[in-house]
């Protein structure tokens, strides 16, 4: 089970990583809902990857039971992901919708700076 957990978290993170290279507005904001989710996924594994026991320690002094911080811990990072992810989306709704183009990259800087230098002698 550990085994199937890590592979997710990396190919999460992999492909989290390749999204956010492309240097598209929406590969980038599904990237880092990608990468988001891995860290999710890391956190909730880092509570221990146990079934059918509770959360809480028991009043008979038993050893085995799950953590709850962990799990505190996703919980409130998925409420703040999706609050972030409306807030990049319509960020670049509005980017695209003045430039008609979805690309995050700058323009070349140097043939600005060319055009402007050589205006000006």
């Amino acid at each position: 089970m550990e085994f199937i957990v890590a592979s997710s978290v990396g190919a999460l993170t992999a492909a989290g990583i390749y999204l956010i290279l492309r240097l598209r507005a929406f590969s980038t904001i599904l990237g880092l809902a990608l990468l988001s989710y891995a860290v999710n996924v890391f956190l909730f594994a880092s509570g221990r990857l146990a079934i059918d026991l509770p959360p809480i320690l028991s009043p008979y002094g038993e050893a085995s039971y799950t953590d709850p911080l962990p799990q505190a811990l996703v919980l409130t990072a998925i409420v703040i992901s999706f609050g972030m992810t409306a807030v990049l989306v319509m960020v670049a709704l509005g980017a695209y919708l003045e430039s008609d183009d979805d690309r995050i990259d700058l323009p070349d800087a140097a043939e600005d700076e060319e055009s402007a230098g050589g205006a000006a002698q």
